[in-house]
């Protein structure tokens, strides 16, 4: 009978040894996942809440099982919110690292500088992890730049960090402006950075664009910049053709072809460097400017100058056969 016992006794202890080593090797097993998974643990969950999580992602085999070995093995340290990516076959180990290091998947959406407002609305709009429904921001109000996200998150949640972001560089930059700026308000900063952001794409052109611009409103010449044709057609988006001579003479709030002083609002939105270039225009006495064939663009005091440069940028375009 005592012989008995002890065999019971011993297949007793060789099953709880079993079940130990069982329990911490589950620790650091390869998982079940044969793919990433994303999970996504909301503000404020507990880590039973996102043992259920991993096991309705199939990141764990059993959420009870995870949360157990959490407990004993993860050294009381809390987890961190957002989305996660597990790794295909992270271990419990693994994970409970990933969730209580906070390295959280970061999603962006960028607005390229001089992206007009309906683009915008159009980008966020196509954005199928994001939810609601926007309508299309003001012109000139959205500060152009790469933006995180939550899976989920609203639009208009984005859509307002976008424009508090343009707010508060706008306040920065006008607050340093230069003596030498034409703008007497920030809304005629972003105006005129609105232009001479569609001008060039050469970011160390954008001071020079904005001292000739400067230039034609102190002596009140026409500012006769081509995007501002195209804004009242298009709202900003591309034309897809040439401007017809109708357009160029057509008269409304913004083709400055036909108007002298600024347009009534912005043609699109600016990046902080047009900004700032209009709130330290470079000092000039360039009242022209026309492409050069390389992607810039030369400048010129007179008319005359002007129209030599003129002459050699189709003496180019010839040569490429565009005209």
């Amino acid at each position: 009978m005592r012989r008995f016992g002890c065999v019971i006794l011993l297949i007793g202890l060789a099953i709880a040894a079993l079940i130990a080593f069982r329990f911490v090797s589950g620790w650091s097993e390869k998982g079940p996942a044969t793919q990433d998974v994303s999970i996504i643990v909301p503000e404020g969950a507990t880590l039973s809440d996102a043992a259920v999580l991993l096991k309705q992602g199939g990141a764990v085999r059993s959420a009870d099982a995870f949360l157990t070995r959490a407990k004993v093995f993860g050294a009381g340290k809390s987890i961190k919110a957002g989305e996660f990516i597990i790794p295909a076959g992270a271990s419990n180990s693994d994970i409970l690292s990933i969730l209580q290091g906070g390295k959280t998947l970061t999603r962006l959406i960028t607005i390229p500088e001089g992206m007009p407002s309906i683009l915008v609305y159009e980008r966020l709009m196509a954005n199928d992890q994001l939810t609601g429904e926007i309508k299309v921001p003001e012109e000139g109000s959205v500060l152009p730049d790469s933006y995180a996200f939550d899976k989920g998150e609203q639009r208009a949640a984005i859509l307002k960090r976008m424009q508090a972001a343009m707010d508060k560089a706008l306040a920065q930059l006008w607050a340093e402006r230069a003596s030498n700026t034409i703008a007497k308000s920030p809304k005629e900063a972003i105006i005129l950075a609105s232009i001479v952001e569609k001008e060039t794409g050469v970011p160390s052109e954008r001071p020079m664009v904005a001292g000739v611009y400067s230039n034609r409103l102190r002596t009140n010449m026409m500012l006769q910049a081509d995007p501002t044709i195209i804004y009242p057609i298009t709202k900003g988006k591309p034309l897809g053709r040439r401007i017809r001579k109708s357009e160029i003479a057509a008269v409304n709030d913004y083709n400055t072809y036909a108007m002298t002083g600024l347009p009534k609002g912005p043609i699109a939105n600016p990046g902080r460097l047009s900004i700032l270039a209009v709130l330290h225009p470079a000092e000039t006495k360039a009242l022209y400017f026309v492409a050069d064939g390389k992607g810039g663009h030369i400048f010129a005091d007179t008319y005359q100058q002007h129209n030599e440069n003129v002459r050699k940028w189709f003496e180019i375009r010839r040569a490429r056969g565009e005209l």
